[in-house]
């Protein structure tokens, strides 16, 4: 599993060796850039290789407290167990009262509501058809002024 996490510091000690190498071969004028890149990619190596030792570190610690994580998976398949629980008629039949009278409630909401969006609904193509009625007035409010525009030509 540890394994994994050398990728990363292998690939930025490739690309620091990598810059390095090019900073040699680059000629003089190309150095300064090459030199600030090198800095960079070996500081990065640094950050890998510590992340890499911190990770491996933690690891081993886990490894030691293995005892409380079987706890931990113990307690949880308790706590999967179903139980069984042995109901009389009688708390059967006054939950079943409950819930009958929380379905009718229930019901009775929705009707109310329906019959509000009927309401609403209704006012709705009411206001429709006003506004439908202030556009015709508008327009032949329009008309007429376009009437006595032209009545005042001739």
């Amino acid at each position: 599993m540890a394994r994994q996490y050398d990728i990363p510091t292998i690939v930025t000690t490739c690309l620091a060796i990598a810059m390095t190498i090019c900073y040699i071969i680059v000629p003089d004028n190309g150095k300064t850039i090459f030199l600030v890149f090198t800095g960079i990619s070996w500081f990065i190596v640094a950050v890998c290789w510590l992340a890499l030792k911190s990770t491996q570190y933690m690891h081993n610690l886990e490894g030691h407290a293995t005892h409380g994580h079987d706890e931990k998976k113990k307690l949880a398949n308790y706590g999967q167990r179903q139980h069984t629980v042995q109901l009389t008629s009688n708390q059967i039949n006054e939950a079943k009262a409950e819930l009958s009278a929380d379905l009718e409630s229930l019901q009775s909401t929705l009707k109310n509501k329906d019959a509000e969006i009927d309401n609403l609904k209704a006012e709705i193509k009411s206001l429709q058809t006003l506004v439908e009625i202030e556009k015709l007035r508008s327009e032949l409010a329009n008309l007429k002024a376009l009437a006595a525009k032209e009545k005042a030509k001739k």
